[in-house]
């Protein structure tokens, strides 16, 4: 469709129903809860946290015969989970003031670590080896900008 009809493809594609089989909920996730709960055939987008939180009023969705658990999501085989990228600009280490410390307290083991302070937050540990190669890019860059 995207290619033999632009415009019907951009309709579809990136407008949000006005039917009211969309409801806008918002970054408050326990209002997507409430709302879950209130409709039993709704389905909701939160985080794996609130999934954990609340497994006694929802239930994760299977997603080609998946289900979202804190192992699937954490070894990539669940298809809807994604990892958090956050990205800092070379030029700006040594020049914005705590861009260094945050970087380096954000990729420390006892922040992402399997037992770091961001698991108990919510956030699923990327794998150790992976977690090892993004901590050398991120300890050359801060070797090579805060000479």
């Amino acid at each position: 469709m995207k290619k033999k009809d632009k415009k019907m493809y951009k309709s579809i594609c990136h407008t949000v129903r006005e039917d009211r089989k969309y409801i806008e909920a918002g970054e408050n996730d326990n209002l997507i809860v409430q709302k879950l709960e209130a409709n039993k055939g709704a389905l909701g987008v939160f985080g794996y946290s609130f999934l954990d939180q609340n497994s006694d009023k929802v239930q994760g969705s299977l997603v080609d015969g998946v289900s979202p658990t804190f192992e699937r999501i954490a070894d990539g085989s669940y298809p809807v989970s994604r990892p958090l990228f956050f990205y800092v600009k070379k030029a700006h280490m040594g020049k914005i003031p705590g861009i260094d410390a945050f970087v380096a307290e954000f990729t420390s083991e006892k922040a992402w670590g399997d037992e770091g302070y961001l698991a108990d937050k919510g956030l699923i540990p990327m794998p150790v080896e992976e977690r090892k190669i993004f901590k050398s890019n991120v300890d050359l860059m801060r070797r090579l900008t805060l000479k």
